[in-house]
């Protein structure tokens, strides 16, 4: 099957001319004040254009050929100045009045939406809005004979935290649209994404088009899917690389400037208008609606969606249709900041040019070579650049379609593939670190994962930047959603995972579901994604996961699988080719959810690189995993080495556990732990041989209570000494309610079972017992046994009159003056 992709180029225009950014400039001299008058910052126009390309020949419809139907209005979030008004029609209406208000009586109204005709639509984007404001609407149906009566009163309100305003200005092309409340909703739901993203108190204007010509009336070239038109200003080295550092806030800036030169690598920098205005320099709005540039012009840029090409304004969009949110973003970056001086003749850098290298230590700023987007000075690569003169090189490299990182600002991009800018996704670091501010809480949606027919687990990130945060995912059949997950805070400044399992769901129907983060600072709003549930049987599904215990001459091979509701046959291929040769034994699963399933393998070759997948058979097919390979360590070397989590904490002792490869020498192993990450006591030497990973564990004691310890594995051969990572614990306080695990049941017969569990009595005279029976509800108890201290110590009582061939459940339960605690629940089964 041949896949669609879209070239994008670029080019910096002045009064219609197409020229380099050195126009700009000047004086090519390099500045040696740090001071210069902000005279120099006069505006002019560039454009950067989305080309449609394809992987194969594949033809397109031309103007006349295309023929839209009318889209579902899908709902999108108030920003901060703007609400999507929608309503149900009315049959034999030709056309609605609209009313907004700040009254629900209608006393007064907003200037130009009283009795406002938007023509044959259920859906009006109200724009020019206050933040934090109620606002109040109604319609009136109209056909050739007069109006109707008034609809309910509905209500919205705009997002009230103060941060990045995008107020948007939809032109003719787009409000006489018979799509024009799908345009303008899908158009709001981008800018949503930015508004949640970015604090930076500034508004950027942007006009947007549904048009076959550019703002200047002139035809857009054939094959073209979109076009931005935007304002930039040529500002001199030391004025914005001063703006930048003064405006620097998160991690990401500070390391990114940490990279920065310590000399102008060009004589101006030029950034967009509204990029300017973030870092603090006067670079107001300068464009008109003809793309022209002036003194008065009352917008930072122009999107043009192409309205010739097979746009779909709803996601997700078909596979012969492209994303016109995924365009309308690409577009939006472009006017508040993303681009490179490559596609000029122009030696003056945009700020992305700041972040390009080549590798560790070098730059890159040509269109030679390797080059990437990196923070921290070349270490690490966060995506490569473009280098094929053909598209835009300040956009990223692709893959061919379809693309498993069908990134926003890919220079090729893929029919029926969509993305949104996030916080971790590439644009949206590079936006941070060129000068705009991530909000509080920063969130982001990411792909849904286990999707069965009747349940999957929704993943997202949250940096909830310093402030607590609750977190929780929306999700329903529409973008109206209806159902949450529970809650959860997160604190902190790093960006953390967070997934919700959800089940219920109907086979075969597609969903939609977004994170939502809510703190101190306001509410913020991932993008919308969707997945489709499964039918209710069918062929399994299957995940390769990462080999892990990989050692000399052995590892263990992991994935999941899904039987997809009949009896499945599973097990891995593996070998030095993908031709594979070696299988693992069979193994059996059956149900409608993903199971993990691991193999340990052995009798490998050292240093050799080893193919793997997970084959999975059922009545409705073969599903073949995805390829993975690892690579065995050599015959001996250096210990391979795995601080694990501690365990058996309390208020004066703890265990601690690791993992070593003693990699084929005798070797030396023990941990160190203190309050700090100096250390400074260790635990006693063990020796251990051999090739395989091997746990280690080590009690301590002599703790102090209500503290933080740090603690880490370290292992010491003829080949050297490795260290673990970093750990911590925090022991309990002296006293408080007592601390349990249930254990597996032992001695299962047809009528008995010995019940185990662990009890902490937290410096308290404990009472522990277990309730048992044949449900979570249990219903039946041990007797009553006592224990005191501030160890861990061993609970287990016998219990009998059980029938045969019946599953118990039980768990621990002990209590004490200070609290009542419950064990996880655990189940036997009688044989």
């Amino acid at each position: 099957m041949q896949r669609l992709g879209f070239l994008i180029v670029g080019s910096i225009v002045f009064g219609g001319v197409a020229l380099g950014l050195a126009a700009l400039a000047g004086n090519v001299n390099l500045p040696e004040q740090n001071t210069i008058s902000r005279a120099w910052f006069q505006p002019s126009a560039a454009t950067h254009e989305t080309r449609m390309g394809s992987q194969g020949v594949l033809e397109f419809p031309n103007a006349s050929e295309v023929t839209l139907g009318i889209e579902t209005v899908l709902s999108a979030p108030p920003t901060r100045s703007s609400f999507m008004a929608t309503w149900d029609g009315v049959s034999g209406a030709k056309g609605y009045l609209l009313d907004v208000s700040t009254s629900s009586s209608f006393t007064s109204y907003i200037d130009g939406y009283h009795d406002l005709d938007v023509g044959n639509v259920n859906g009006r984007a109200v724009t020019g809005l206050n933040p934090g404001t109620t606002y109040y609407y109604r319609v009136r149906p109209y056909t050739a004979a007069g109006s109707g009566g008034y609809s309910n009163v509905m209500t919205a309100t705009t997002e009230a935290t103060t941060g990045l305003i995008i107020n948007a200005t939809f032109d003719s092309s787009i409000i006489g649209n018979q799509n024009a409340a799908a345009i303008e909703a899908m158009i709001n739901r981008a800018i949503a994404i930015y508004e949640s993203l970015f604090s930076d108190p500034i508004t950027i204007q942007i006009l947007f088009r549904y048009s076959t010509t550019a703002p200047d009336g002139t035809p857009l070239p054939a094959g073209l899917l979109a076009q931005s038109n935007y304002v930039v200003y040529n500002v001199p080295w030391n004025d914005f690389v001063s703006a930048l550092r003064a405006d620097a806030t998160t991690s990401n800036d500070n390391m990114a400037n940490a990279s920065l030169p310590g000399s102008a690598l060009s004589s101006n920098i030029v950034p967009s208008s509204g990029n300017g205005r973030a870092v603090g320099l006067n670079t107001p709005p300068a464009m008109f609606a003809n793309g022209h540039t002036g003194n008065g012009g009352p917008y930072d840029g122009i999107v043009t969606l192409n309205s010739v090409q097979p746009f779909q304004f709803t996601r997700p969009p078909s596979s012969g249709s492209w994303d016109a949110q995924t365009g309308t973003e690409h577009e939006i970056d472009e006017i508040i900041g993303l681009g490179s001086r490559l596609n000029t003749n122009s030696s003056n850098l945009r700020p992305q040019d700041l972040f390009s290298w080549s590798s560790a230590g070098v730059r890159n700023i040509t269109s030679s070579g390797a080059r990437y987007f990196s923070i921290d000075s070349g270490v690490n690569d966060i995506v490569d650049f473009n280098q094929d003169p053909s598209s835009d090189l300040g956009d990223w490299l692709s893959d061919p379609c379809p693309q498993a990182h069908p990134h926003v600002q890919n220079a090729r991009g893929c029919a029926g593939q969509y993305s949104d800018i996030s916080a971790t996704s590439p644009e949206g670091i590079n936006l941070d670190v060129t000068g705009y501010d991530l909000a509080n809480a920063v969130v982001s949606t990411n792909s849904a994962t286990n999707v069965t027919s009747s349940s999957a687990t929704l993943n997202g990130t949250v940096n909830p930047n310093g402030l607590t945060t609750s977190v929780h995912f929306e999700y329903g059949l529409t973008t109206s959603y209806g159902f949450t997950t529970t809650s959860h805070n997160y604190s902190g400044s790093t960006t953390q995972n967070v997934s919700a399992n959800i089940s219920g769901l109907s086979p075969n129907t597609t969903y939609h579901f977004r994170l939502v983060a809510t703190n101190s600072g306001g509410t913020r709003y991932g993008g919308d994604r969707t997945f489709s549930t499964l039918t209710p049987t069918g062929a399994p599904g299957v995940t390769t996961n990462s080999a892990t215990n990989v050692a000399s001459f052995s590892a263990i091979l992991n994935s999941s699988v899904y039987p997809h509701g009949l009896t499945t046959t599973v097990y891995f291929q593996y070998g030095t080719t993908t031709g594979y040769g070696l299988t693992t034994s069979l193994r059996t699963k059956t149900g409608n959810t993903y199971q993990s399933l691991s193999a340990n393998i052995s009798g490998l070759a050292a240093s050799t690189r080893y193919h793997f997948r997970i084959v999975a058979t059922n009545s409705a097919g073969t599903t073949y995993g995805a390829d993975r390979t690892f690579t065995t360590l050599s015959a001996t070397g250096p210990p391979v080495v795995t601080t694990d989590p501690a365990t058996l904490i309390a208020s004066f002792s703890a265990t601690l556990n690791g993992t070593v490869d003693p990699h084929g020498l005798s070797t030396s192993v023990y941990f160190q732990y203190g309050t700090t990450t100096s250390y400074g006591l260790t635990t006693s030497l063990r020796t251990r041989t051999g090739n395989t990973y091997q746990s280690v564990n080590a009690s301590i004691s002599g703790l102090a209570a209500s503290t933080r310890y740090h603690f880490r594995i370290v292992a010491t051969n003829s080949s050297g000494t490795v260290h673990g990572a970093d750990r911590t614990f925090t022991t309990l306080s002296t006293t408080g309610p007592p601390v349990v695990i249930t254990n597996a049941a032992t001695n299962v017969t047809n009528s008995s079972a010995t019940l185990n569990g662990t009890v902490d009595p937290h410096g308290l005279t404990t009472s522990v017992h277990f309730q048992y029976g044949t449900t979570s509800s249990y219903g039946l108890t041990t007797a009553n046994q006592s224990f005191g201290g501030n160890t861990y110590q061993s609970v287990n009582a016998n219990i009998s009159g059980l029938s045969g061939s019946t599953t118990y459940h039980f768990r621990i339960l002990a209590m004490n003056s200070a609290g009542t605690t419950y064990g996880s629940d655990r189940t036997f089964t009688t044989p």
